[in-house]
């Protein structure tokens, strides 16, 4: 039996979650027949949630993630490095 404490690093969780919840809505964008990149980028940019279709929840799902967090988390992801 391993006597160490497991340490939870919530970054990571949420980084996870924003993940999970971004490959959710770019399913659903794909599915419905846009071009997901361009929908989200949209979106970011404008922060206007009509960049995303309402298809399976996806407008409610992105909705639901702060955007700084997600652009923030892009980044840190594109260029590999600890924030």
């Amino acid at each position: 039996m391993d006597d160490k404490t497991s340490l939870y690093d919530l970054s990571q969780i949420q980084e996870s979650l924003v993940f999970q919840t971004l490959n959710e809505i770019y399913d659903a964008l794909e599915e419905r027949g846009y071009n997901p990149i361009n929908q989200i980028v949209g979106y970011l940019i404008t922060n206007d949630p009509g960049y995303i279709s309402s298809y399976k929840d996806a407008r409610k799902k992105m909705l639901s993630i702060d955007r700084a967090t997600v652009l923030a988390i892009i980044l840190k992801e594109f260029l590999k490095c600890d924030i």
